[in-house]
């Protein structure tokens, strides 16, 4: 009996983590699944937007650049605020608000290019 009282709790211990990981999509619907909050990624999307704008302004205030080179800048991708822990951006990235660019550098999505 106490074989069996011991194989009865591990089985039941076994069922609910598999039971927690099936609620975990759902409850991603409404927060992430990391336990970002909706608030945090608006606004580390605005932060990384408003830094990306202002990388961008300063790139094409310096000085320097050749006479026949007019336009807009050459800058898609920058690191994003430290302000925001790794797993928000990666978060973003899952949404599909966010690119990774690679070397820890990040750009907008399409859609998201259009909206800035």
């Amino acid at each position: 009996m106490t074989e069996q009282e011991g194989q009865a709790p591990s089985a039941g211990s076994t069922s609910s983590p598999q039971a927690g990981s099936g609620q975990d999509p759902s409850a991603s619907s409404g927060q992430a699944a990391s336990g970002i909050t909706p608030e945090t990624l608006k606004s580390a999307l605005k932060a990384f937007k408003k830094r990306l704008k202002l990388t961008a302004l300063d790139d094409d205030s310096r000085l320097g650049k050749g006479v026949f080179s007019a336009g807009h800048t050459g800058i898609f991708a920058i690191r994003p605020p430290n302000q925001f822990p790794p797993e928000v951006w990666v978060e973003l990235c899952k949404q599909g608000k966010l690119r990774d660019s690679g070397h820890g550098l990040y750009e907008l999505a399409k859609g998201e290019q259009d909206r800035a």
